[in-house]
């Protein structure tokens, strides 16, 4: 029978997890989330939410991860043998299997414009309603979608080492490096420190319990957390790689690309007399207009939006290894046949989500259209609980001697750690997420 995949490298494995945070959580949604509530606020909630508590639950995943060295769901019953904990594992496979079926749709608009980049017809385009058009044209984004989940399931079923590892080892730098030029640029535009004043200059109006939530959820959705992705990266780490250096790494790279792309779209939002709540589309028109400002502006459009790419698929495939990796329930053969069965059904679910700014756009659920009530029930209700269950596992039912054992920190660290996920973590989740409700 096949054996279970390891990673070949620590760098191998902080770059794969990386480029599972670092994808459009990152560089798409950060932005538009930032630029509805508040700009500095947020960014001053997000980095707040993501080390104090994205980070030691991340930690705790990887803690699960790799002491159960299978996927989620079979890692926590081994655990916790005769108890319900397993249900975990279930949960973030849901929130996953939801999260990828919206998440798809973005991919899908990425190729659309990749497409119209490589025949150079996005120059001196009116973007505000070239996206229109795109997002309403049901061949268009079911056609595209359909092509990103191709692509998502094909590095999947290459396995661990010869899909995963590999796609991150070179999408991931190539990806850091161009968006420091792209936010040279940025900052180099007449206005644009206006915008470098809306994302460091907070305005205290807009810190309330849903912005805090909000924060929160950009924190779990754009470090993997609370959809066990970690869980199941973890699962395929050495004994021998320290996990807290690895977990500290990932944050922080998270925290910096996020950074970075609110530096490259907010200044030239800015200067280019646009709004920063423009919402999901932000990064579709503004950057954009960005390269009309630039010499050769159309062949960086070109290596942008397959930058792009590459972050999105980071960060599905992580989605979709949640997934196969369930699925495949120990028998590692099936791989192949798991990746492709499961991900054409998550195209299918994905559908209306792709439908919902065109052919579906009458219909109306709680929190907007059918895209917008997928993204609520992932990033605002689903992740927020699992990350809750995991912290409540990892601080009350995880033994000291499996932390212990995992972790190798200083004992007062590894205190801490306990400390915040066993009371912390958890009442601040739950604090948190009454007052966004309370607030609306």
């Amino acid at each position: 029978m096949k054996q279970r995949e390891q990673w070949t490298s620590k760098i191998g494995f902080v770059l794969a997890a990386a480029g599972s945070a670092i994808g459009l959580g990152a560089i798409w949604k950060f932005p538009y989330m930032a630029g509805t509530n508040g700009g500095s606020v947020f960014l001053f909630l997000f980095i707040l939410s993501t080390i104090a508590i994205g980070l030691p639950i991340l930690l705790a995943e990887f803690v699960i991860g790799r002491r159960g060295q299978h996927d989620a769901v079979t890692s926590l019953k081994m655990l916790a043998p005769g108890k319900k904990w397993h249900w975990i594992g279930w949960m973030g496979l849901v929130t996953s299997f939801i999260l990828l079926s919206f998440y798809s749709v973005v991919g899908g608009w990425i190729l659309s414009y990749l497409a119209r980049a490589l025949t150079f017809s996005l120059k001196s385009t009116d973007y505000g309603e070239l996206f229109g058009t795109v997002i309403t044209n049901p061949i268009e984004v079911l056609s595209a979608q359909a092509l990103f989940m191709f692509l998502t399931i094909w590095i999947v079923q290459g396995g661990v080492k010869a899909g995963i590892e590999r796609a991150s080892r070179w999408m991931m730098p190539l990806l850091f490096i161009f968006f420091i030029v792209l936010a040279i640029r940025s900052l180099t535009l007449d206005g644009a420190m206006a915008g470098v004043r809306f994302l460091f200059v907070p305005d205290w109006s807009f810190l309330t319990g849903k912005t805090f939530l909000l924060a929160l959820g950009q924190a779990f959705f754009s470090l993997s957390v609370g959809v066990t992705a970690m869980v199941t990266y973890a699962s395929y780490l050495p004994k021998e790689e320290r996990l807290g250096q690895s977990a500290l790494n990932v944050s922080i790279l998270n925290i910096f690309i996020s950074l970075l792309a609110g530096l490259v779209i907010f200044p030239a939002v800015f200067a280019l007399g646009h709004s920063p709540e423009e919402g999901p589309g932000l990064i579709f028109v503004i950057l954009p207009a960005i390269f009309n400002e630039i010499p050769l502006g159309s062949i960086f459009m070109i290596i942008f939006f397959i930058l792009l790419l590459f972050a999105t698929l980071t960060s599905s495939i992580a989605m979709l290894e949640i997934v196969v990796s369930t699925g495949i329930q120990k028998r590692y053969d099936r791989r192949r046949r798991m990746a492709w069965i499961l991900g054409l059904l998550i195209f299918i679910v994905g559908i209306p989500s792709a439908l919902s700014f065109g052919v579906l756009s009458g219909v109306h659920l709680p929190g907007g259209s059918i895209f917008d009530f997928a993204d609520i029930l992932t990033s605002r209700i689903g992740m927020p609980i699992n990350a809750l269950l995991v912290s409540l596992f990892a601080g009350h039912i995880l033994t000291s001697a499996d932390t212990t054992d995992e972790l190798r920190m200083n004992p007062a660290v590894h205190s801490l750690w306990k400390v915040i996920v066993r009371y912390i973590a958890p009442v601040a989740i739950i604090l948190i997420f009454v007052a966004s409700f309370i607030n609306g």
